[in-house]
């Protein structure tokens, strides 16, 4: 954590770039770490590139940078596990790559690599960062609540196995900042008449594999009918999380270019598996691609067999 401390002295200008499809941590990391380098550092350039997340837009939308601005600057990627799901790959313009995440590593890429898999979020490395270098740096309200809303995400509202006690201390830190629970549960908590509507059908159309893998096939078709953004459609993949006799489900939602698979589980390890289908992620929170519905049933009798063994071993 100093060379990344050091880093961000150096530079005059620097840009912290997020995911493709951005969720609520990768979001809360790019805007609690901004805030913290602006009100430390009033005279530095800070910006935030990226996708906008309608889901926590309410944090921080990110908007467009004029090409001249990377030459010089300090990139940080947060919340990135490879450098092809960087939504903007002009990153590679900015004159030094800092990586930081806390996904298992599969790819270093950019000049310095800060990666803590046993973080459950993105955000509570950088709180534990501001926290070591607190009399140096800064830590707003506006941060804390970035911050805040990227561990609250990404641990499922702390609900999540890889919630540890250094967790709540982490929450806790960032709600003695000034987080209001209430304005954020305001906004994480509703949805849009016609996401409620997508969910219905998520419910009424979900499958099951012999073994109890549960998911739903969702066509871009299906997403223009119901009138809701690919956000929102991928943010359903909750609703088939508590079928007591599927320890794993995922959505397959149908892209322009790709199919993507949103994976959980609460039993079966699935990032070595969603490895195999050119993704990745979390023991039991992945995400992995098809490169068409040929490939789908190819993935079902994996995944069908991984429940298969892990109900085996757990009877």
């Amino acid at each position: 954590m100093e060379k990344i401390l050091k880093l961000i002295k150096k530079y005059n200008r620097i840009i912290i770039f997020g995911h493709v499809r951005p969720d609520g941590d990768c979001i809360g990391s790019q805007y609690g770490l901004y805030h913290i380098i602006k009100d430390s550092f009033p005279n530095k350039e800070v910006y935030v590139s990226g996708e906008v997340s309608d889901y926590c837009k309410f944090i921080g939308a990110p908007t467009m940078i004029d090409d001249s601005l990377f030459k010089g600057s300090l990139a940080i990627c947060v919340d990135i596990a490879n450098s092809e799901r960087v939504s903007d790959q002009r990153y590679k313009n900015c004159d030094y790559v800092l990586k930081i995440d806390h996904h298992p590593s599969v790819e270093e890429y950019g000049d310095y690599n800060y990666v803590d898999s046993n973080s459950p979020a993105c955000a509570q490395i950088l709180t534990e960062f501001y926290d070591k270098f607190k009399n140096e740096l800064v830590m707003s309200k506006e941060a804390a609540t970035a911050l805040y809303v990227g561990l609250n995400t990404d641990t499922g509202r702390f609900k999540f196995d890889s919630v540890k006690s250094k967790t709540f201390n982490i929450a806790a830190l960032l709600l003695d900042k000034g987080v209001d629970l209430s304005y954020v549960d305001n906004n994480l908590s509703v949805e849009s008449l016609n996401s409620l509507k997508f969910k219905g059908y998520v419910l009424s159309n979900f499958k099951m594999t012999p073994n109890g893998f549960a998911y739903i096939i969702v066509k871009k078709e299906t997403i223009k009918e119901f009138g809701v953004s690919n956000e929102e459609a991928a943010n359903q993949v909750t609703a088939i999380s508590t079928i007591n006799t599927c320890p794993s489900w995922a959505m397959f939602i149908e892209y322009d270019n790709e199919i993507r698979i949103r994976l959980r589980s609460r039993g079966p390890i699935i990032n070595t598996l969603a490895e195999k289908y050119k993704g990745g992620g979390h023991p039991k929170a992945a995400g992995a691609s098809l490169d068409s519905w040929d490939d789908l049933d190819k993935f079902l009798s994996d995944i069908d067999n991984l429940v298969k063994k892990y109900k085996k071993n757990n009877a």
